[in-house]
Formats: structure tokens, sequence, C-alpha cells
């Protein structure tokens, strides 16, 4: 996997973690056991009352151990999207 990840670097990615958290920022860098760094990243929150908040972190590192999935983001789709206006149960945990 970390050798697909190569072509991501620079690149807005959305990260999917095994405890069902919502990353998303610009990859900056990985190790080979998947270990993360995301710049400008934010926490995508969803809800079913509330429209998803976004939770800015900044500089953020997330532990390979609990990546689950990797997909780089179309940002001109993104944008169009009124985040507000989505209601969504949160993902549970991942069981293995």
């Amino acid at each position: 996997m970390a050798s697909g990840l190569e072509s991501y670097v620079n690149h807005t990615v959305s990260i999917i973690t095994a405890d069902g958290r919502n990353f998303i920022g610009t990859l900056k860098g990985f190790d080979q056991t998947i270990n993360l760094i995301l710049e400008e990243s934010h926490e995508r929150v969803y809800s079913t009352t509330t429209g998803v908040e976004q939770v800015v972190l900044g500089l953020h590192i997330i532990r390979g151990d609990n990546v689950a999935v990797v997909g780089e983001m179309d940002e001109d789709v993104d944008s169009q999207i009124n985040l507000a206006n989505i209601r969504a149960e949160p993902l549970s945990t991942i069981a293995h």
C-alpha cells in the first residue's frame, strides 16, 4: 500500500480510520507502516440532526494501524457540496 500512496503526496486526500473518523487534508508524507502526515487538515463529524461539522486540525499525524481507507479528493466537486445540508449516521468502528 505504501508505494500506492506516493501518487497522493501533495494532493488532497480523504482518510477513513478504523474507528470511523473521516479526515481531509493534504498528504505530506508517510512511512513504511502507513503513518500519515496531513497538512491543513480537518475532521468531518457527521450527525443525523445537524449538518457536517468540520473541526480544524492543521498539521495532523494518523497512525498507520488505524488507517482503513485513503482516497484522493476532487477539490472542485467537494467545494460544491453543501455540508450543512448533509445528515448521516457516524461510521461505526471496524470489527475484525
